[in-house]
């Protein structure tokens, strides 16, 4: 793996990048990184050159002035994609990363030659109206006494698999990047207009519907009948699966990936 910066007309964007071959980008979910896709990132390489950014807004990568939406994170899918070269990419995104792959192949249909969906928000008027008050995860005022820490983790605690805390201690980890408020990500979820965009989706798409997240796990369904002028459109249920779907799961991602960017 190496790991670099590009310099965009948005400002130096961070990213992982391994293998050869035809491109997938990989965007992560609020408030990760790069990081989400270590494990994933080298068994996808075996066959493609794989590029897995700090999205815009997080990580490593240049920070924006309020407010943040979902339009700005594609802005910077797009800005690294042009100053890296690349007119068309295969597009995988995971919870918010997934919303925003969304939005990408959306814009950008000429752009993005294959589209896998994970654990994303059908951002609808239902799901805008659920969650306009937030997401009740990653809320806790920063204390002096760095009580906020401990309250963040139990807020995701049991969404986690059990015995395998060094997962969430990355979550934290990333969640405490310089110019990042956790919950700007959800507001951007929660405010994109999805109705709007959904008919513009001409890629050939993958959903990934891990059983175990109980946010996502609902809205497999939705983009698979909403989708309908995809080229193709098919479901995979990662049985167990939850939330930290690609560090937990990351051999039956990368065969269902892998697998779904094949055919021809």
């Amino acid at each position: 793996m190496e790991f670099q910066y590009i310099t965009t007309e948005l400002g130096q964007l961070h990213i992982a990048t391994a293998g050869q071959g035809e491109p997938i980008i990989l965007l992560h979910q609020t408030p990760r990184s790069w990081d989400e896709f270590r494990e994933l990132i080298p068994l996808l390489a075996v066959e493609h050159r794989v590029i897995a950014m700090d999205m815009y807004g997080f990580g490593q990568s240049a920070k924006f002035a309020a407010p943040q939406t979902i339009e700005k994170y594609t802005s910077g899918v797009i800005a690294l994609a042009d100053a890296m070269g690349l007119p068309s990419f295969n597009l995988l995104g995971h919870h918010t990363g997934g919303l925003v792959a969304f939005a990408v192949a959306a814009e950008y249909p000429n752009r993005v030659k294959k589209l896998i969906i994970s654990a994303a928000p059908f951002a609808d008027k239902e799901y805008r109206e659920k969650h306009k008050d937030g997401d009740g995860v990653d809320d806790a005022v920063i204390a002096e006494d760095g009580s906020h820490l401990t309250s963040n983790w139990a807020k995701r605690y049991k969404y986690y698999p059990k015995n395998k805390p060094e997962i969430l201690n990355r979550f934290i980890h990333d969640s405490l990047a310089v110019g990042l408020n956790p919950l700007d990500g959800h507001a951007a979820c929660a405010a994109y207009v999805i109705e709007d965009q959904v008919e513009k989706i001409t890629s050939e798409v993958l959903i990934l519907a891990p059983s175990d997240d109980p946010f996502a796990f609902p809205q497999a369904d939705k983009f698979l009948h909403g989708l309908k002028n995809s080229k193709g459109i098919s479901k995979a249920v990662i049985q167990g699966g939850m939330i930290p779907l690609m560090e937990e799961k990351h051999q039956e991602v990368s065969k269902l990936v892998l697998e779904f960017l094949r055919k021809r």
